[in-house]
């Protein structure tokens, strides 16, 4: 049986003792230590996002966009847009796309509206940027906007509107002095929120765009179809014009004995007929057959489409041409037919 002596417990009660005291001490010196950490971070912060090079218009389209050619920028382009990429990411979006294919084809009148359409929602991915106090995307999308158009009406307020929440969340980082982890964590929470509104953005700012090309389509499509009404309704009235006319020559004709006939037709002015534009542009040749009646004055008094073609491409200018004709004055009424040639070569 071991004996242990009282006066050795006491000692060894009081090292212990010791070397728990000593152990909180250090404890406590490191948790001052590292409650002091994050303020040193929290100052360090601003000045190494001061120390970044802030983007500018002369900045905004990268060296990797500006590098490529004018076709792979117009492929690049139209990709992005197609999957609503129209301002995000950084260097592989519609806009820089297209302000770098501005800078090689300045005459793009495709490349110019295309950007009209993108900037009004960049001015307010600009805006969203600045209201989530992210920053250094507020001055990309800025920095985009003044190059698109350094007179644009929202820059000047858009810039002043960074520049004042910079300050006001600067002051404020200030006053709460965030550590390291809530920082850090805000960050992530910035980042994704940054992605989901940017993706909520595009897919809306993609449907407006998709709605406003369909109301073009039905315009145009409406305009297509007066038109093409307006036209067959001029066709309805000269085709009644030319059943009247037939009637009243078949009236004449059936009223005055028939005397004379094509033989005795001595022309006096046959002025040729005019060529279609449309038809001339596209070089197409024809003939049209016209059926006309010779008034005893020598005056053309009825004229009509027999056959054409191709048909209907040449039949207003003949029986136009044909009604100004003029020949000898005859005995009587004559009826005759004269086919008329169309050549673009001619």
């Amino acid at each position: 049986m071991t004996v242990v002596n009282p006066q050795a417990r006491r000692s060894r009660r009081l090292s212990v003792v010791s070397q728990l005291t000593i152990a909180l001490a250090i404890g406590v010196v490191l948790a001052a230590c590292q409650k002091d950490q994050p303020a040193q971070d929290s100052a360090a912060a601003p000045a190494a996002t001061a120390a970044a090079p802030a983007v500018t218009a002369e900045t905004a389209v990268s060296a990797k966009v500006s590098a490529l050619t004018a076709d792979q920028l117009r492929e690049a382009a139209r990709k992005a847009y197609a999957e609503n990429r129209l301002y995000a990411p950084a260097e592989d979006n519609a806009v820089e796309y297209y302000l770098a294919l501005r800078d090689k084809a300045p005459g793009d009148a495709a490349v110019s509206s295309a950007l009209t359409d993108l900037l009004p929602m960049t001015v307010i991915a600009t805006e969203q940027s600045v209201n989530r106090e992210d920053f250094t995307e507020a001055q990309r999308l800025a920095a985009l906007l003044e190059k698109a158009d350094a007179q644009h009406p929202a820059l000047a307020r858009l810039k002043a509107s960074i520049a004042q929440a910079q300050d006001s969340a600067g002051k404020r980082a200030a006053q709460q002095q965030l550590t390291a982890e809530e920082e850090a964590k805000k960050k992530v929470d910035l980042e994704k929120k940054r992605l989901e509104d940017q993706k909520k953005q595009q897919e809306d700012a993609a449907r407006q765009l998709a709605a406003q090309q369909s109301r073009q389509a039905e315009d145009k499509a409406a305009a297509d179809k007066a038109a093409a009404d307006r036209a067959a309704a001029e066709q309805r009235a000269a085709d009644q014009r030319a059943a009247e006319a037939r009637a009243a020559a078949a009236r004449q004709a059936a009223a005055t004995p028939a005397t004379a006939d094509a033989s005795d037709l001595r022309p006096l002015s046959m002025p040729p007929p005019r060529y279609p534009p449309e038809a001339l542009r596209a070089g197409t040749s024809g003939e049209v057959q016209v059926e006309f009646t010779v008034g005893t004055d020598g005056s053309v008094t009825a004229a009509r489409v027999v056959r054409s073609n191709p048909a209907r491409i040449f039949d207003r200018e003949a029986v136009n041409a044909v009604r100004k004709w003029r020949f000898q004055p005859v005995d009587s009424p004559v009826t005759t037919r004269r086919t008329i040639g169309f050549n673009p070569q001619s």
